[in-house]
């Protein structure tokens, strides 16, 4: 039997009539009626705010965008809702005044963080990334025509946040420290610098390959899901690697991304570093987790039992282990709402007393 699952239903249902909402301005391209829950205005509205926030960050194509708004889509059905709060039992009052900073890496990397809120009923204040601060505030615009409560209780910074008890920030390693200064005496969830792999044995098969190629590449590389570092048994063709990643050959097509390729692949040939590539990404041996935009390192293995405890001391730099021992191919973009980021559970943590 479910718990109670959210003090006001009116939080749930706006949050599924969000979902609705997302799903049809993935689906069409001009307004299809007051089924999707808003007016042609309003959904003109949202459309245009899609071009513009790919106008001012060219990393957000329209295409990855919509992408991550299809995700949400998915997510905010009320099976997923019930299936995601019923493991919580809800306190009737939560004396928490929220600070959210979100990162501004991928399109809509914050939002999480703003529907555990909304789902909590909290007062929330969010500071917004440079890069991605169009976004967000037309999804609250929308959510605000569903309950104009929403306005009341969620604010967009402009000016320095006051009056908060929590805070929840997302940033790099060197923001850390500023989070730590500011903000370290306050109950708090830091996320810092973390990435994600995948481990591939001699078995793994073409299709999952193909899968791997969207875990790898679907957000340029961008974001602590995407892969960034392969461990391959020593038995495995490389050349199959790029066989799968063919059908994302219109990388080559975009500026920024292009940029960075050939920043590295000249900074590998003067510093003679041996490397594979494309023509659009390039693959290397390295030891390290981490590896910059177009570039994705390996590490061949032999023993699977000794790299799971090579593994198990890098734990704290890990998102997303894809393939063998992890999630399955094709699923590292695509996190249900309980996939908690650095496996820090929101919901428990501003529901404690």
């Amino acid at each position: 039997m479910l718990m109670t699952i959210l003090k006001n239903v009116y939080q749930k249902d706006i949050l599924i009539q969000l979902g609705i909402f997302l799903s049809s301005v993935t689906k069409y391209d001009s307004w299809p009626g007051y089924k999707c829950g808003v007016s042609e205005t309003e959904f003109s509205n949202f459309k245009s705010a899609i071009k513009i926030a790919s106008t001012k960050n060219s990393w957000f194509s329209i295409d990855m965008i919509n992408r991550s708004l299809e995700i949400w889509s998915n997510n905010l059905s009320q099976v997923n809702l019930d299936k995601w709060m019923s493991n919580y039992d809800i306190p009737e009052k939560i004396n928490k005044n929220v600070l959210i900073i979100c990162a501004g890496n991928l399109p809509l990397v914050g939002l999480h963080d703003i529907i555990c809120c909304i789902s909590l009923d909290l007062n929330t204040q969010i500071k917004l990334s440079k890069n991605d601060d169009i976004l967000i505030p037309a999804i609250l615009e929308v959510l605000a025509f569903f309950d104009n409560q929403i306005s009341d209780k969620f604010k967009i910074l402009d000016n320095k946040p006051v009056n908060f008890n929590t805070v929840i920030a997302t940033g790099s390693n060197n923001s850390n420290r500023y989070f730590d200064h500011y903000f370290g005496n306050h109950s708090h969830i830091f996320r810092k610098n973390r990435t994600s792999i995948a481990v591939i044995d001699q078995y793994t098969s073409d299709q999952e390959l193909n899968k791997l190629s969207d875990d790898i590449l679907q957000y340029y590389g961008l974001g602590c899901r995407s892969v960034t570092k392969l461990f391959i048994h020593e038995s495995f063709d490389l050349n199959r690697i790029y066989q799968s990643v063919f059908n994302y050959k219109n990388l080559a097509n975009h500026n920024k991304y292009m940029n960075n390729y050939d920043y590295n692949r000249s900074i590998f040939l003067l510093g003679k570093k041996l490397f594979f590539d494309n023509g659009f990404l390039i693959l290397k041996e390295d030891k390290s987790l981490f590896s910059p935009i177009s570039v994705v390192n390996y590490e061949f293995y032999s023993d699977i039992e000794f790299l799971e405890k090579e593994l198990l001391d890098k734990n704290n730099e890990i998102q997303c282990r894809v393939g063998v021992g992890g999630i399955s191919f094709g699923t590292a973009q695509k996190p249900d709402l309980w996939d908690y980021a650095d496996g820090v559970d929101t919901i428990n943590f501003l529901t404690k007393i």
